[in-house]
């Protein structure tokens, strides 16, 4: 996982702006709570897959913690997959023409595709039967068509996201980003969360912290719901 972190600077100045607030949300409450897991899919997490964030794999033990301290709370745990195919809008012809072009977009594409290896979810990963699955189009599941996260997650009463996942700096921080307009409150787990890079990933935790939620470690994630 990635060893960079917010800076205590960085944390002061948040704080000061804040005026005086360390904490952004104390009100937690675990039957209210969703934990989301974004994307940890072989495309993404698997040796060698097209698209392999290598450090998407070491998250997977906090990913697991979170969700079973918070399965045990009562939290209600949200694994979220992309997932395209090739015709109408999920075939997102913008993205795939203009980003990845040629055939090389085709082929990134058809990993996503149900019943596709690169499709299925990491097989390490803590997941149950009763756990909910929302598959999404864009990078964000809360933009608008993209996937019925928001109506789902809203029916149960949730209001407070803890996000986990790959990439910190693409659909992850896009989740957050959005579901915080849509008045969701949000917390983005720095040590649960993979980047190709660490300035990719130290971005988006300064974004995130910066304007759209709390940013926690796991163990803080687990000792705030713990010692609510």
């Amino acid at each position: 996982m990635h060893e960079v972190t917010l800076s205590p600077e960085f944390k002061a100045a948040l704080c000061e702006r804040r005026g005086g607030r360390a904490r952004l949300f104390d009100d937690l409450d675990p039957s209210s709570t969703a934990l989301l897991v974004i994307d940890m899919q072989n495309v993404f997490v698997a040796p060698g897959a097209p698209l392999e964030v290598p450090l998407a794999r070491g998250i997977v033990p906090n990913i697991n913690r979170l969700a079973a301290r918070l399965r045990s709370l009562g939290a209600t745990l949200v694994w979220i997959r992309s997932t395209f195919t090739g015709q109408g809008r999920s075939s997102w012809p913008l993205y795939f023409s203009h980003f990845a072009p040629g055939a090389g977009g085709t082929e990134l594409r058809a990993n996503f595709f149900p019943g596709a290896q690169g499709h299925a979810f990491w097989r390490e990963l803590d997941r149950h039967g009763d756990d909910l699955i929302v598959d999404k189009d864009r990078f964000s599941a809360f933009v608008e068509g993209a996937s019925d996260a928001e109506r789902r997650l809203v029916e149960l009463g949730i209001d407070t996201l803890v996000i986990t996942g790959t990439l910190t700096n693409l659909c992850c921080e896009s989740t957050a980003r959005d579901a915080m307009m849509r008045d969701f409150k949000c917390i983005m787990v720095e040590d649960a969360n993979a980047a190709r890079t660490d300035e990719d990933h130290l971005a988006s935790l300064k974004n995130i912290a910066s304007v759209f939620g709390e940013v926690m470690t796991t163990q803080e994630v687990i000792d705030r719901f713990d010692n609510r």
